[in-house]
């Protein structure tokens, strides 16, 4: 499962590398793309990262004009972290090299095997989750 992983990454970090997002700034852009607004602390959680190592992604998300931060309405201490419609395209785009790089890999069986490889996969993931195993943390092992 390592090898794989690996390989999917790096086919797609090569396709992506022209976009000029990090793989954990994509990451956090995806993220935000599915959530409403979420805090700082909630992403970092999340993603599994120091929420330090966050701000300081935050921050150049921000100076790229790819994120922006909003007061809470009902928490002035707290800020809400939103993509703008620039990393929106950003991300459409990161999907469809997703899409492409799956597709490619995929190929090799067929849509039923494909079925029945996501849910094993995540039933696994599920009684990680279940266990409460331990996901290393970004900021120490790629995953």
């Amino acid at each position: 499962m390592h090898d794989i992983s690996q390989r999917v990454r790096y086919a797609f970090d090569a396709k992506a590398r022209d976009i000029g997002v990090t793989r954990q700034q994509w990451r956090t852009l995806f993220l935000l793309s599915r959530m409403d607004g979420p805090t700082q602390s909630e992403v970092a959680d999340i993603l599994e990262v120091e929420r330090i190592t966050l701000t300081r992604m935050i921050d150049r998300l921000a100076d790229a004009g790819l994120v922006e931060r909003r007061a809470d309405p009902n928490d002035r201490r707290v800020w809400r972290l939103h993509i703008t419609e620039k990393a929106g395209d950003i991300v459409d785009r990161l999907t469809e090299i997703g899409r492409s790089v799956e597709q490619t890999y995929m190929a090799a069986i067929s849509p039923q095997e494909a079925t029945l490889l996501f849910e094993l996969l995540g039933r696994i993931r599920e009684s990680m989750r279940d266990e409460g195993s331990a996901v290393p943390s970004q900021n120490k092992v790629e995953s």
